[in-house]
């Protein structure tokens, strides 16, 4: 009951995470251009190149973290681009009265999301996600075989066969 509960709980704070991200990931998907325009105007250099690998981030990184692919890569990358981006487009020291109070809002609340993040490439994605779905079907393939090898050594056993527990080599003296 609590293992389900903790399952149903990173994923919604997954699909949560990835809302943060993904509906402004896909904004900029659809306009580059006027993207790679502010990045100029924050004084970044080459904007073209780093607001393409900013919208790849942004779109496929919450795509990812819904699924719950490759955690820690993925969580410790959106991390890290969530505490860039806090950096680069919310510097609040360059401002005066309400403008740098909302840009240290913003610049917070990124910072929060790259904590979400952090969190969530430690705790992992839980078993309602990719990863969970593939550890079920590896656990249960492995399983068949020592079920199976018992059997067969009850059943060797009840024979009058085999004193050796199944699973262990024989010794072999060293030459």
């Amino acid at each position: 009951m609590i293992a389900r509960a903790q399952d149903g709980t990173l994923f919604a704070a997954r699909m949560l995470l990835a809302a943060a991200l993904l509906p402004t990931g896909i904004a900029r998907a659809l306009n580059v251009s006027g993207f790679a325009l502010t990045l100029a105007g924050s004084g970044m250099p080459f904007p073209n190149g780093v607001a393409t690998a900013a919208v790849v981030v942004q779109v496929f990184g919450p795509l990812a973290l819904m699924l719950g692919v490759l955690p820690r890569l993925t969580g410790v990358a959106l991390a890290a681009f969530a505490t860039v981006t806090a950096f680069v487009l919310h510097p609040f020291w360059h401002f005066v009265g309400p403008a740098a109070v909302a840009e240290r809002t913003l610049m917070l609340a990124d910072l929060g999301l790259a904590g979400g993040f952090l969190m969530y490439a430690l705790t992992g994605p839980g078993a309602w996600s990719w990863q969970g779905w593939r550890s079920e079907v590896r656990g249960s393939a492995p399983s068949a075989k020592p079920a199976a090898a018992k059997t067969a050594a009850k059943s060797n056993a009840a024979r009058g066969g085999g004193k050796r527990p199944a699973g262990r080599a024989p010794a072999r003296a060293a030459a």
